[in-house]
């Protein structure tokens, strides 16, 4: 573990040679932020000194849901939620939109630290100051404590994945875009492997890692999982160690229980012994490394197109927020 502030400052110093190589996010385009996202300065413990950007709609009743929604590499907090269409998706089902911020003094590369154990281990590092963001917005917004989701693009969607895992009690739901399994790296040379071209385990070797992480023995968040199958940076195998292992902390198989599409492309669920439906994959065919995006004003388009931002006529934030009943 990195549990010293040299290792800490080692750690930083190779990511700062590997550039932004690390999960392939290049330079962020500079796109108009929502004029109602805003900073909060103090929300509370920040282990892993993280920045919080919340939107919250104007005149938002109490009792709503919460979404968390974080950035990929290189990117920020209030673009990412702009640009992959979460905060006009807020404004149309009135819901609480949290934004984390990673800083480039934790990460050159402004990553998310997905595979770093100080950072993914529950009331350590990164996960507990995103934690610390959801107690802040419930408390200052009279929030839903039961309606609380969690997703994220790339190390955003890696984090994601960590947050699911770490504070199972907290999440009813995740959304994990582009991202690998949880402690499928716990060091930044270990990373790669699992970007590309994946870590293959056996469903049981994935479910412990999340039931190791805290002592809860359920309900476990219902997860979906959306990967481009021309994705060279996080390999699209990504997908299906996922799903092997939410299936299985879910005590179900891997086997799909159905199958259809979800705007053209490739869909699966999967359902544990009572017919609930606890994982989903979305598959979108000839798309690379991003966001799935479909910019227009229709009841399921949103999204802007920037970097890793990619308009392929279906946009992730519509279809969770409509799976996970927030309109």
């Amino acid at each position: 573990m990195f549990t010293t502030t040299a290792r800490r400052k080692r750690a930083r110093t190779v990511l700062a040679l590997l550039g932004a190589a690390l999960l392939g996010m290049g330079t962020p385009v500079a796109t108009a932020q929502s004029s109602g996202i805003t900073e909060v300065s103090y929300f509370g413990s920040n282990p892993g000194n993280l920045r919080m950007h919340q939107y919250v709609p104007a005149g938002l009743p109490d009792n709503r849901p919460v979404v968390v929604a974080m950035h990929g590499c290189s990117q920020n907090g209030p673009d990412y939620g702009t640009n992959s269409g979460w905060v006009e998706t807020a404004d149309q089902h009135d819901f609480a939109l949290v934004l984390p911020g990673q800083r480039s003094s934790n990460n050159y590369n402004g990553c998310f630290n997905w595979f770093s154990s100080a950072d993914t281990t529950r009331g350590w590092g990164e996960v507990a100051s995103v934690r610390s963001m959801v107690g802040h917005i419930l408390s200052t917004t009279n929030a839903d404590p039961s309606r609380v989701y969690v997703t994220g693009l790339s190390a955003g969607g890696a984090m994601t994945a960590a947050m699911l895992a770490t504070y199972p009690d907290t999440f009813a739901a995740g959304g994990i875009v582009a991202g690998i399994p949880y402690r499928c790296a716990t060091t930044t040379y270990e990373a790669y492997g699992c970007m590309n071209p994946g870590e293959d385990r056996t469903p049981s070797e994935w479910g412990d890692l999340v039931r190791s992480a805290t002592t809860h023995t359920g309900p476990w968040p219902t997860v979906s999982v959306w990967h481009g199958d021309a994705d060279y940076t996080v390999a699209v195998a990504n997908q299906r160690e996922l799903v092997e292992q939410w299936t299985n902390v879910h005590g179900t198989d891997a086997t799909a229980d159905s199958t259809g599409t979800v705007a053209g492309y490739p869909h699966a669920t999967y359902t544990d012994q009572s017919g609930r439906a606890v994982v989903e994959t979305v598959t979108v065919t000839g798309m690379g490394h991003g966001q799935p995006i479909d910019p227009g004003t229709g009841p399921q388009q949103c999204g802007h197109t920037a970097s890793y931002q990619l308009d392929v006529d279906v946009c992730a934030a519509a279809h969770l927020s409509g799976s996970w009943g927030l309109s």
